[in-house]
């Protein structure tokens, strides 16, 4: 059997208020609780960036220019790529100390008759660093200059070319390695 509760008129509204202010309340509770889950979120958004800023290298810590090279038709010379690392980086020489180091490796394309052939890598500087402290590293620091022997076809074009080539450095500093990164460049050739 079931009974019907019949509340006094006056005990209805007061129900009613305490009703809606105690949804009123879960709501604010949710909001709140949201709220500070989105702040924590975006502090650790904010924290994982600056650790990665810390973690990336200005731009131009390494930049690489070649200088143009005159070359008669049939014949060859190196083309020149210089290096010009800030103070305080360094990066790793070719070949590299180790096999898990990166190594900087130039790599050109061939363009209208003219052919680059295997880079010629400067001599390096042996140091220790505090991320290696058992094993001196070979590295470039400071400039650089990479020679690249160039040939020319017999019946190239002659005037002003442009040979498109990619430098891979992996840039340091004291304490560590950064991620490595591709500098495009461009050879400028003159055909005589």
């Amino acid at each position: 059997m079931r009974r019907n509760i019949l509340l006094p008129n006056f005990l209805l509204p007061v129900l009613c208020s305490f009703l809606l202010l105690a949804f009123a309340a879960c709501t604010q509770n949710e909001t709140a609780t949201n709220q500070s889950a989105n702040t924590s979120t975006n502090q650790s958004s904010s924290d994982s960036t600056s650790q990665t800023a810390g973690k990336t290298p200005p731009a131009d810590v390494v930049r690489a220019e070649a200088a143009n090279v005159e070359i008669k038709a049939g014949g060859s010379a190196d083309a020149s790529v210089k290096l010009t690392i800030a103070s305080g980086y360094h990066v790793n020489a070719n070949p590299a100390s180790a096999s898990y180091l990166i190594p900087t490796e130039l790599t050109a394309e061939t363009s209208e008759g003219i052919t680059p052939t295997k880079p010629v890598y400067p001599a390096s500087t042996k140091r220790k660093f505090t991320f290696a402290p058992d094993q001196p590293l070979d590295v470039y620091e400071g400039e650089a200059t990479i020679k690249l022997p160039l040939n020319v076809a017999g019946n190239a074009k002659k005037g002003a070319h442009t040979i498109k080539g990619k430098l891979r450095i992996q840039p340091c500093n004291e304490q560590s390695c950064f991620p490595p990164k591709n500098i495009e460049l461009s050879i400028p050739v003159t055909v005589q």
